[in-house]
């Protein structure tokens, strides 16, 4: 069976649901112990930590932390050394993220009560911000333009990138899309060892605000340890699709779609939603017809095998509620009239609507932001957007009237929880 068949009809399909979306691998406490120490030995020796964990884990011979860092003109050359075709893909790609996260941006605002009291919000973009973007099984310049140009959109003044070069061989089209992007510099370390550098700074790797983007395992446990001492963004899980299908797309396009994602890495999940048995054979037969000739195969057989899945429900209403019930990362809504069900979708990443909006579309160059929540967040979490990179401030300034009349109001609340410098403070400015 190259990918799990299920219904809604089977009593035990709640059960088998809730173990094919089951994800507990982000915590390991093997590897929070390991990742515990790299932080600690980061944080206490800094560039000479830095310097060991690169060469032994990225296999490479760096005498210092100097070595690691590409910025300026090595960034620019990288533009010139990738196919013209690419650096305008990476343009084009730009310039439309930049445009759909500029209807993002927040301004600052005040209101004036009647007393003269002036309220308000000031919005404030951060101070530095870092990317990691991984450099293991496939790298991903998509997602450095991803998590770079809102950053900048909102105003950050320096955003730096980590991204590994297992033994020292730089990616071009990395360097390049940094560039496109306006990354500040390249610290080319990875692992739990990046994260501490950006988090607790080193003698090289200035000290960010934020880490965002992401990474394997040892990654997402270091963000974890990391976030109150930085913030990050999210523990990103593996990738994932659901595509819910009236049975009228080309069966082809929906297995290529489950391929899209599967292909990430083994542990992705692929998911079809349709009401229709024999369109869930067809989408069975393409799979059979077009794996075999995949270049990531291997992957996409372990992924499609072990979480992948191809659901008979009852009827379209249903797949609305288990698509609902999954919240997935990237929900296709392969349907005539996509419109029709939007308004019922609650939770999902990413939405793509109508046959021909492929996800892929999403993951490079519509414009919305592809870093998105994964195994089941998407029902308290949203992409990663300008909002991320931005901090808010309230204002209060308060004329002799209001002070006097707010005075009276929490002079009574502070006595009543009985702190009472709160309540004379409040008092002082109370006109008689």
């Amino acid at each position: 069976m190259l990918i799990n068949r299920l219904t809604t009809a089977d009593p035990e399909f709640d059960q088998r649901l809730d173990a094919l979306l089951a994800w507990d691998a982000s915590v390991n406490d093997d590897i929070t112990q390991t990742v515990k120490a790299i932080l600690a030995d980061v944080r206490e020796r800094g560039d000479a930590a830095l310097v060991e964990y690169t060469n032994r884990f990225d296999h490479r011979q760096v005498a210092s932390a100097a070595e690691l860092v590409v910025e300026g003109d090595a960034l620019e050359q990288a533009l010139a050394r990738i196919p013209e075709s690419q650096v305008a893909a990476l343009r084009e790609a730009a310039a439309r993220i930049e445009a759909y996260h500029q209807h993002q941006k927040q301004d600052s605002w005040t209101y004036t009560e009647a007393n003269g009291t002036v309220l308000g919000q000031k919005v404030t973009p951060l101070d530095r911000v870092g990317l990691y973007a991984p450099g293991g099984k496939a790298v991903y310049p998509s997602s450095i333009l991803m998590a770079a140009v809102p950053a900048k959109v909102a105003g950050v003044p320096e955003v730096v990138l980590v991204t590994p070069t297992p033994k020292g061989e730089l990616n071009d089209i990395v360097l390049a899309a940094a560039t496109v992007a306006g990354v500040s510099r390249v610290i080319t370390v990875g692992g739990a060892q990046a994260v501490a550098a950006l988090a607790y700074g080193t003698e090289t790797v200035p000290k960010v605000d934020k880490i965002v983007g992401p990474g394997n395992i040892f990654v997402a446990t270091a963000k974890r340890e990391v976030f109150g001492t930085v913030d990050i963004d999210m523990i990103a899980g593996p990738s994932e699709i659901l595509v819910v299908c009236d049975g009228k797309t080309d069966p082809d396009w929906v297995a290529m779609d489950l391929f899209s994602q599967a292909e990430h890495d083994e542990d992705a999940q692929a998911i079809l939603l349709c009401p229709d048995g024999s369109f869930i054979d067809k989408v069975y037969q393409s799979i059979e017809k077009l794996l075999p000739g995949m270049e990531r195969k291997g992957i996409i057989e372990v992924s499609l095998a072990n979480r992948g899945a191809l659901i008979h429900v009852r009827d379209m209403a249903e797949a609305i509620a288990l698509s609902n019930r999954i919240a997935p990362e990237h929900l296709e809504l392969s349907v005539e009239n996509p419109d029709d069900y939007l308004a019922a979708i609650r939770h999902a990443g990413a939405i793509f609507m109508g046959r021909h909006t492929s996800e892929s579309l999403g993951d490079y160059c519509a414009g919305p932001n592809h870093v998105l929540p994964t195994s089941g967040t998407a029902r308290f979490s949203s992409p990663l957007g300008v909002y991320d990179y931005v901090k808010r401030s309230s204002i209060i300034h308060c004329s002799p009237e209001g002070a006097s009349l707010l005075g009276e109001v929490a002079s009574v609340l502070a006595r009543g929880e009985y702190l009472e410098a709160h309540a004379r403070s409040a008092e002082y400015r109370i006109i008689k």
